[in-house]
């Protein structure tokens, strides 16, 4: 499903307009991603848990020129699916 699939399928659902259906998705991932920037967990009960986590910096291989590289240490953003969500899915 693309953003216009989900978009629709949002309008649809909650009887919304495709433009306000649009607006509420927009501003959904615009509240979760400023939370994981702020560094906070965003947790919808059912559905699932999003959160930061750091990744250390390990040893890697340039593919091109098989030398040894070392891979950064960063931030990477988690998503842990709920009990609700991974029962409907299983």
């Amino acid at each position: 499903m693309n953003k216009a699939e989900l978009i629709n399928a949002i309008a649809v659902e909650s009887g919304l307009s495709k433009v306000d259906a649009k607006k509420a998705l927009e501003a959904t991932v615009k509240a979760v991603s400023d939370a994981l920037i702020a560094g906070d967990k965003v947790s919808l009960v059912g559905f699932g848990t999003f959160s930061v986590a750091e990744r250390a910096a390990r040893p890697g291989i340039n593919p091109a020129t098989k030398q040894a590289i070392t891979i950064e240490a960063k931030k990477v953003a988690k998503f842990k699916p709920g009990a609700e969500l991974s029962a409907a899915i299983n």
